[in-house]
């Protein structure tokens, strides 16, 4: 597997673009626009949240047939809670962008992203539309990337090639999300293209899993959006044979390559949650189970008095022992270790007589990795998170404004 430069549009037949539409108060992108030669087979995955946006069913619908040719997605409006009216609009996207490149409207997914409850400035957008139809290209990949963002403060994009049946197949990925990040199927908004030959049911076996190890433990801030959407567009276009089956050596090196370019976006988002400064990874190590291993991971990466002691280079681990005790997981509290980085500062759930000096300087590692084992059984995870620092008080305080 060769990490390659690029996101999206480092795969053979795909094009891309992100322009202004005037969502946005800024002149900043607001739309994108990806696009795969031939009609391509799709698979996604998408909130749980009650409260699901227009465009979420609209991709339900759409991916009936596991097939699609072209993804729209705006940013600066999420239209969700926005009624009938939301519908027809999500729809109208999908058949503005259908018209603008002369395929039918069941093969447009569609997406939004940013304030909840206002309806989409229609004009706007599919005037844009039309714009991005015309700005389409094979380096449109970072436009697209920059398109979509809300409060992040700079695109995301990945890719890799590895080799199935001595043949190379690429895979590449945008992403956004900076806050309302604590995904429950997938993430914020995330896009994937590939070329590999694959059957409808493969591949979203194959999405299904990779988003359940990356995504699905990602979090900054707990709350679960109502759009969040992960979708995987395979081309084909790779002269591997078929996979057909969720098994074996092929899917499982296809399965690896998905996996390293969707832990790379993770990774990113997670570093530029809204007002971060520090990634975190927090590794459980020796649960009962997996089930056990991603509470005690969770209650750590996102308890508020963790993430703000992180922030401050307070080895505090009082907190740590805290939220995996109110995580639900099963274990003796005078079993656990927890380390920073490879320094042990619990030992047997008691203080291990650190260096407080020694230990704020490893605040300064990329990224801060707490350690906590368990010593409960056979089960391990890494969950991805950040810091909380003044700044997000104010990015969300002056959210509308």
């Amino acid at each position: 597997m060769e990490q390659i430069d690029g996101g999206i549009t480092v795969v053979p037949g795909v094009q891309a673009a992100g322009i202004h539409a005037g969502i946005k108060k800024e002149e900043a992108k607001d739309l994108a626009l990806i696009v795969t030669d031939v009609p391509a087979t799709a698979a996604g995955v998408f909130t749980k949240n009650s409260v699901t946006a227009a465009p979420v069913l609209v991709c339900r619908q759409h991916l009936s047939d596991s097939t699609a040719q072209a993804i729209v997605i705006n940013s600066g409006n999420a239209n969700a809670c926005t009624g009938e009216l939301g519908m027809s609009n999500a729809q109208r996207m999908a058949t503005a962008t259908a018209e603008q490149l002369g395929i039918d409207k069941n093969l447009v997914l569609v997406s939004s992203t940013g304030v909840i409850g206002q309806q989409l400035p229609m004009d706007r957008i599919e005037n844009g539309i039309q714009l991005a139809a015309n700005a389409l290209s094979t380096d449109g990949g970072n436009d697209a990337a920059e398109a979509i963002m809300t409060t992040d403060t700079h695109p995301k994009s990945a890719a890799v090639e590895i080799e199935i049946d001595g043949k190379p197949v690429r895979i590449g990925g945008i992403a956004k999300g900076s806050g309302m990040i604590a995904p429950n199927m997938a993430t914020m908004l995330s896009y994937l293209t590939t070329d590999v030959n694959i059957n409808s049911e493969t591949l979203q076996s194959a999405l299904t899993c990779v988003v359940d190890n990356t995504y699905n433990l990602l979090t900054v801030d707990t709350d679960r959006s109502t759009n969040d959407t992960v979708i995987i567009l395979a081309t084909g276009g790779a002269e591997n044979s078929k996979l057909t089956d969720s098994k074996g050596n092929k899917y499982d090196t296809f399965c690896e390559g998905l996996q390293f370019v969707c832990t790379e976006l993770v990774k990113m988002l997670a570093r530029d949650g809204e007002g971060a400064t520090k990634l975190v990874e927090v590794v459980v190590k020796h649960a009962k189970n997996r089930s056990d291993a991603k509470k005690a991971a969770r209650a750590v990466a996102e308890s508020p008095l963790v993430k703000t002691a992180v922030f401050a280079n307070d080895a505090n681990w009082g907190r740590i022992m805290m939220a995996i005790g109110k995580s639900g997981a099963e274990f003796d509290p005078y079993q656990v270790d927890v380390l920073l980085g490879d320094y042990l500062l619990v030992k047997n759930g008691m203080d291990a007589g650190y260096d407080e000096d020694k230990a704020t300087q490893l605040f300064d590692n990329d990224p801060v990795r707490i350690t906590i084992d368990l010593r409960a059984g056979d089960a391990e995870i890494t969950m991805w998170t950040c810091d909380y620092s003044y700044d997000y008080i104010r990015i969300n305080a002056d959210y509308r404004t």
